[in-house]
């Protein structure tokens, strides 16, 4: 399942991420702190994706590999 966030999503997420780093990154211009911040978001998506595909394999293959037994 590949998650994509509408813009609101990303204003969002841009805003509390803003809130986290805000005393790190004002030493940075706006055009570079609104780099940073792009950046942040776009890692932040692609590590939940990949997270969730590999989420996603490892379940497939342990309901592979169960074996049954009777007793």
């Amino acid at each position: 399942m590949k998650l994509e966030y509408t813009s609101t999503d990303k204003n969002k997420l841009r805003l509390k991420m803003s809130n986290v780093f805000g005393e790190e990154i004002q030493t940075l211009s706006t055009e570079l702190q609104n780099i940073f911040l792009d950046d942040l978001i776009t890692a932040f998506e692609n590590r939940l994706n990949v997270l969730n595909q590999a989420q996603s394999i490892v379940k497939l293959k342990m309901a592979e590999s169960v074996e049954y037994a009777t007793f």
